[in-house]
Parts: C-alpha cells; sequence; structure tokens
C-alpha cells in the first residue's frame, strides 16, 4: 500500500486536498492552505479572473512552488460546459489536469452521470488527467475508469452539506471493487471526524472546502482536517478490531489468582 497519494504518477505527501472558494478574504485562504498541510488546491475556472491580470484574483494567493493547482468545471451543467471550460484552463497555464463535474440537478448539485462519462472521454482523448466527481454508483465509477479517467471522486453527501459521510456501505463497496485508480472522497464533509470516517472506510484523499472556508476559525479546521485525514488514514492501514455485542475483557484472565 502506497504511502503518499499516487495520482497518475504524481506523489502527493498530503491525502487532504482543498478548496480554494467561500472564504472571507483570499489571505484567509492562504493561512487555511498552509495550516492544512495539502499540496493540491482546487479553483473553479469559471469563478475566476483568468484574462485581466491587473485585477487581485485569487490565484495570487496561491503560491505555486509547493501547491499544484487543480482546476474544476464547477458550475458546469453539460459536457460541451465542462470540455470548453476545462480547455479554458489548459490554454491559459493553469494544467491539464482537471476536477470533472458535470452537474445534472440544480438543487442537489448531483453529478449528471451521463455527460460526465462524455466529457470524460472526450478529455482523456485531448490529453487531459481527469479526475471525475461522481456518486457513489460502482458500475458508473467502473465506466469512468474504462473511460481513461484517473481516480475516481465519490460524494459521501450533496455538496455543501456539511452532513458527513452518509454512505458508508456504497463507499466501502467502491474502495473493495476500486483499486487500480485512487478513490478521493469528496463533498459532505463537515468536520475533522468526518474526515477520520472517510479515511477508514480505504479512501485514498479527501477533497474539502466549506468544511474549512465556513468554519468559524478557519485555520483552526484547517489544522483538524490535516490531523483527522491523517489518523483516518493510520486507522485503515492498522486494521481495526472486530466489533463485538458483548464485553470483552482488556486484560487477560488467564492466570489470575482464584480463577
Amino acid at each position: 500500500m502506497p504511502e503518499n497519494l499516487l495520482v497518475a504518477g504524481r506523489e502527493f505527501r498530503s491525502r487532504l486536498i482543498v478548496g480554494t472558494g467561500k472564504y472571507r478574504t483570499f489571505q484567509e485562504m492562504q493561512r487555511c492552505h498552509q495550516a492544512s498541510g495539502a499540496e493540491m488546491v482546487t479553483v473553479a475556472v469559471r469563478r475566476v479572473n483568468l484574462t485581466d491580470r491587473s485585477k487581485e484574483s485569487l490565484l495570487d494567493y496561491i503560491d505555486r512552488s509547493s501547491l499544484f493547482i487543480l482546476p474544476n468545471t464547477a458550475g458546469c451543467y453539460t459536457a460541451d460546459d465542462a470540455v470548453r471550460t476545462a480547455m479554458l484552463a489548459r490554454e491559459v497555464g493553469l494544467s491539464n489536469w482537471i476536477k470533472l463535474e458535470v452537474i445534472g440537478d440544480e438543487k442537489t448539485l448531483f453529478p449528471d452521470n451521463f455527460g460526465l462519462l462524455e466529457a470524460t472521454r472526450i478529455l482523456v482523448k485531448e490529453g487531459f488527467i481527469v479526475l471525475p466527481y461522481t456518486n457513489d454508483d460502482v458500475v458508473t465509477a467502473r465506466r469512468l475508469i474504462d473511460a481513461g479517467a484517473a481516480a475516481v471522486m465519490p460524494l459521501a453527501a450533496p455538496i455543501g452539506s456539511g452532513l458527513g459521510v452518509q454512505n458508508p456501505a456504497n463507499l466501502r463497496i467502491l474502495r473493495e471493487m476500486i483499486t487500480e485508480v485512487p478513490m478521493i472522497v469528496d463533498a459532505g464533509v463537515g468536520t475533522a471526524s468526518d474526515a477520520a470516517v472517510a479515511m477508514e472506510l480505504g479512501a485514498d484523499g479527501v477533497l474539502m472546502n466549506t468544511a474549512i472556508a465556513a468554519a468559524d476559525d478557519s485555520v483552526k479546521m484547517a489544522r483538524a482536517m490535516k490531523a483527522a485525514v491523517e489518523a483516518g488514514r493510520l486507522a485503515y492501514e492498522a486494521g481495526r478490531m472486530p466489533k463485538k455485542l458483548y464485553a470483552s475483557a482488556s486484560s487477560p484472565l488467564a492466570g489470575v489468582v482464584g480463577r
């Protein structure tokens, strides 16, 4: 089992990926990135100024010498929109990696699996490293991998909901069935224990934004998430004890006087 997160041949020491949206200030975002220990940050291509460099941009607050930018297609509702957005990100020099989102429903922000698969096929042929945000369905995940996806990123709960892991059984099935590419849990984490649970279920990494940005003290939450992801990974690698219905003495009774 690799010690670090390995995606498309690139190694990351941190298994925590963080976003760049919803922070109160760019300076706060920068402090949170440092506190999280993350080495990869997502940037919503359609929500950032890419052309007028005379105006302030969140890109000015990302240290690209230590942080790898993963553009995402947030806000795209069709495969064509997502492909155009990915092409724009590459043209302006952000990356040929893309966190691919094709949203199918405006209220839930659940993915459009058909559009997602179509966009994945197109972008892989165009030379992109594609990391698709998807639901927790192993059949869809398998089709995305067959189309060339470099990872699968199933949701734990609706985007920005903070509900935590609502689908542990499905994530366990994905972990068992999907071994050739990383499984990175994306969406739904609300606090540190949620991140730890996702990692204990076998996720290779966790991506989050709102859980840190919307916390009362975002920097402290970023630190908490760093520790939670590390603890959850260690616990998964260690292998938890079996669950039992009844008590079992923690100290051996063999050799106890009077027994």
